[in-house]
């Protein structure tokens, strides 16, 4: 892929990102009864939101290969299976915030595949100085509303 920088537009929309999950996480903190109970839902659907936008990126990534195409497909369409199993787990006993404290981990998790594509070039240039802050940015607050949570 040719060196395209992120643009500033570009990176003020990704930490913009941030603000739902900071939300939620306030909510939580509020401990503050329907409120509390808003905050920690929000902070898991947004969380498994934005981790299926990764896939995401991940497969435009991927269809845009040669050799690689189908293992890279593969990596991307994991964080949305991800993303529903914890969906699908707090329905079958699993603690609501162990599942925030699980997304948080697998969201910071996701830095490795995004620091694999910088390295084969398939992502652009400055890539991994976007991706490190908002990957730890959203991780770290959804598994901070987990611990709030319990």
């Amino acid at each position: 892929m040719p060196a395209t920088p992120i643009a500033r537009a570009t990176r003020l929309l990704g930490y913009a990102g941030l603000l739902p999950q900071l939300a939620a996480a306030g909510l939580v903190a509020s401990g503050r009864g329907e409120w509390f109970f808003f905050g920690r839902v929000l902070a898991l659907v947004y969380g498994i939101v934005i981790l299926s936008f990764l896939g995401g990126i991940w497969w435009g990534f991927a269809v845009r290969r040669t050799v690689g195409q189908a293992r890279l497909a593969a990596v991307a369409v994991l964080p949305s299976l991800v993303g529903v199993a914890l969906m699908i787990a707090t329905q079958f006993g699993l603690p609501l915030p162990w599942a925030l404290v699980a997304l948080g981990s697998v969201v910071a998790l996701t830095l490795l595949v995004d620091r694999r594509l910088a390295r084969t070039g398939d992502a652009p240039s400055g890539w991994m100085a976007l991706r490190v802050p908002l990957s730890l940015g959203l991780g770290g607050l959804t598994i901070l509303t987990g611990i709030l949570a319990a």
